[in-house]
């Protein structure tokens, strides 16, 4: 049997119009940073994108001064409708550089273009339109009497959604009334960069977003720093940890959006093909580099062998290589440290028994990389099924019943997402009301809406980002203490 090949179809870096060196963003302009320099790279081909200035804490206390002087003196005083109209501005002007966001994003991340350009980027101008319409409304959002900003958000975030992660914490703080310092990860800092040049073509007052580049101690200087009024962290459990103990006792409002386990349930009378495409979307989208990535399948014991064949003959289709060609369904793992990761997380599963079955790829000579894989006959205290790997591997258990469903889907430390497919609405509902998942998606997974809060339960963090709850985040009523 022969079959057509795909003519490649790479998108075009000529869009790109980088800087050979990246400084910090503060006070509405770009400053050397006083740290060591770092280069950031296309994990694709490991080639040196840009060199990047570190912070240090002399560089935070600039930066925290700057959006606090932004704060006092212009953005909390500005009319709600003025507000608005900036982050409308914002939301145009990503549109309008749509293209070139992303593919600055899949070079700098990895991911496939075909999901920076038809997924991250859409709802990064969709995040900022829909807080652009609450700036104005906050009073009648239900949150309190008078509510009013927090004042400085230090607002950290991860490197697998690096451009939406940020609309994710900038566009609800500015329309709150609160002005912020951002740290982006160290490997993927080119899209928040280039979203400095957005602040700056939108006018936006100096000093109400700052971008601060560096490793973890940046992070760390800018979360511990005492002019800091609301921290917001995406990223691990672990990190999210000492970031809990760190804000403890200061006062300081805290959201943390961890890590996460999920269980995606497939019952028997699942409409089959749509729940394959379900579980491909849950695990393999981003190269499973989504905290709510559906890493655990759950399938009804008496459709097991069909899924699992199904599945199998899905992931033989899936193609690996170049993220920025418009083919590619899975691109480059972010690092040469998660690739490892992903490797003895792999490694260990084999060992405890599980059945490893790896889709045909040719993995390219240079890059990270790492083919779609399940396991099959997964114990419950198996670490694959336990750790949360962060790559495109998925654990396979089965169930006979809705309560064993449960108990297996509830049977982690995480409770950020799940999924469930049926045909039967009252069985969704009833199972969906038993799972400890912040989200739930039925006969679907992995689908986003900046009118949705997202976030999780117990080791997947608190708090809540999107909707009116993650408005709320960065609000306070009651009492002022003075100030703006």
């Amino acid at each position: 049997m022969s079959f057509l090949e795909y003519a490649p179809a790479p998108e075009s870096t000529a869009i790109l119009h980088l800087r050979d060196e990246y400084g910090l963003f503060i006070d509405g302009a770009w400053t050397e940073g006083r740290g060591a320099t770092f280069p950031t790279i296309s994990p694709a081909t490991e080639k040196r994108i840009a060199t990047i200035s570190s912070a240090d804490a002399t560089d935070v206390d600039r930066a925290v001064a700057a959006a606090r002087r932004a704060y006092e003196k212009t953005w909390s005083r500005m009319p709600g409708g003025d507000r608005g109209k900036y982050l409308f501005r914002i939301a145009r002007l990503l549109q309008e550089r749509a293209r070139e966001f992303a593919v600055a994003e899949s070079l700098d991340n990895g991911k496939p273009i075909k999901e920076s350009r038809d997924v991250d980027i859409p709802l990064v101008a969709a995040w900022f339109f829909y807080y652009a319409g609450w700036a104005d409304k906050l009073d009648y959002a239900g949150l309190g009497a008078a509510p009013r900003a927090l004042g400085v958000a230090a607002q950290v975030i991860p490197w697998n959604f690096p451009l939406l992660m940020l609309a994710w914490k900038i566009a609800p703080a500015l329309a709150a009334g609160n002005t912020v310092v951002l740290k982006p990860a160290e490997t993927t800092p080119l899209t928040a960069l280039l979203f400095a040049e957005v602040v700056q073509q939108a006018d936006l007052p100096p000093g109400v977003v700052n971008i601060l580049t560096g490793a973890g101690d940046t992070g760390q200087a800018l979360v511990e720093h005492p002019g800091v009024d609301k921290v917001a962290f995406t990223g691990s459990t672990a990190v999210g940890r000492q970031i809990a103990r760190a804000v403890a006792g200061t006062g300081k409002k805290v959201t943390l959006e961890l890590g996460g386990k999920a269980a995606n349930i497939v019952f028997d009378d699942a409409p089959i093909d749509e729940a394959v495409e379900g579980i491909v979307d849950g695990i393999f989208f981003n190269q499973g580099h989504v905290c709510c990535a559906g890493s655990r399948l759950l399938v009804q014991e008496n459709v097991h062998d069909e899924v699992v064949e199904r599945l199998k003959t899905r992931m033989a289709t899936l193609r690996l290589g170049d993220p920025l060609d418009k083919n590619t369904d899975i691109g480059a793992i972010n690092s040469a440290e998660q690739l490892e990761r992903i490797r003895a997380l792999s490694a260990a599963g084999e060992e405890e028994g599980a059945e490893r079955w790896s889709a045909p790829c040719v993995i390219p000579d240079t890059g990270f990389w790492f083919a779609p894989t399940i396991f099959d006959n997964v114990s419950t205290s198996s670490r694959i099924a336990r750790e949360e790997i962060f790559g495109p591997v998925l654990s396979i258990l089965t169930f006979r019943t809705p309560g064993e469903a449960i108990a297996k889907a509830n049977n982690t430390p995480y409770g950020l997402s799940a999924g469930i497919w049926s045909d039967k609405g009252a069985k969704i509902l009833a199972v969906a009301d038993r799972l400890r998942a912040g989200v739930v998606w039925a006969n679907a997974f992995n689908r986003f809406d900046p009118a949705s809060p997202f976030g999780g339960y117990k080791e997947s963090g608190y708090g809540r980002e999107g909707g009116r709850h993650g408005l709320g985040a960065y609000l306070t009523t009651g009492p002022s203490k003075g100030g703006a």
